[in-house]
């Protein structure tokens, strides 16, 4: 801690980037048991964790690599094939404050820069916000519901910042919010109408925000500061002392979250090897706040 501001060094980056191998991994698993197969993996490499969960899911990828050493060449070769068998690139999420040998040793062997994305944290050792009104916990009846209109509400993308480099269909979406193990969802309303929702999940000790999405006839109306509060004082609450979210650069997800109090903290790099027709590049459909 910098005095008011979040400083982020090597080892709370690693902390989190621990904490996010360890839900990608847990969101891996929850698609092999949703499906009753074992087709994928969710495999050890170099201290992170490499994880195929179905064709074309946002949790096929690589993380939190770059805090144990560069990852054995075996190994990787290994684990490039069983993604091609797949059908799937291998697409590793590198932080910047990670040991820079990796990207080295990644890009020599055919790695390409695709994207960047921002992870921004709160320290929740002081006051929260009061939560508005029209906004609570979703309940376990109005589960397809909102799995529904947040999917359809990521649909529907604001043009400010950098674009993903990621494209999911309606049906992946609702399948990953779904999948996305151990959250507590929420959602927000406006006039009786379902505005938006959004979710987190407790890692460690660290608040994970994700899921997030606002109707479209619901923007610019603060739903999402709403729904940031309120996680702030239930990841509070819950004896978190960090909250964490990861947006695309520049959008208008970084900016809420930044005026909620959330410091930049790092960038990580998204490098990519091999391809796959259920991915391209340039096509926003995500919103992660």
């Amino acid at each position: 801690m910098d005095g008011e501001r979040l400083f982020c060094d090597v080892a709370l980056a690693e902390r989190i980037e621990r904490a996010e191998a360890r839900w990608v991994a847990d969101c891996s698993d929850a698609a092999r048991a949703r499906r009753g197969d074992t087709v994928g993996f969710a495999r050890p490499l170099a201290g992170g964790i490499a994880s195929f969960a179905e064709a074309g899911s946002p949790f096929d990828k690589v993380a939190g690599l770059g805090f144990a050493g560069v990852p054995d060449a075996d190994a990787l070769d290994e684990l490039e094939r069983a993604f091609a068998e797949l059908g799937a690139p291998v697409q590793v999420e590198l932080c910047h404050l990670a040991d820079p040998e990796v990207g080295a040793f990644l890009t020599e062997r055919g790695y390409r820069l695709e994207s960047y994305e921002n992870v921004l944290g709160r320290r929740l050792d002081d006051a929260v916000d009061e939560v508005s009104g029209d906004v609570r916990p979703c309940r376990d009846d109005e589960l397809e519901a909102w799995l529904s209109a947040v999917a359809d509400a990521s649909l529907v993308v604001d043009t400010e910042g950098l674009p993903s480099h990621e494209d999911f269909s309606r049906e992946t979406l609702v399948t990953v919010l779904r999948d996305m193990a151990g959250v507590r969802r929420y959602l927000a309303e406006r006039d009786g109408d379902f505005a938006g929702g959004a979710s987190f999940r407790v890692t460690d000790g660290i608040a994970q925000f994700a899921g997030a999405a606002t109707v479209p006839a619901h923007r610019r109306r603060g739903v999402q500061t709403a729904l940031l509060r309120a996680r702030l004082a239930a990841a509070r609450a819950a004896g978190c002392d960090l909250a964490i979210v990861t947006t695309l650069p520049g959008t208008k997800s970084q900016q809420n979250a930044q005026r909620q109090g959330f410091d930049l903290l790092y960038a990580r790099a998204i490098l990519v090897k091999g391809t796959s027709e259920t991915r391209s590049s340039g096509a926003e459909s995500r919103q992660a706040s």
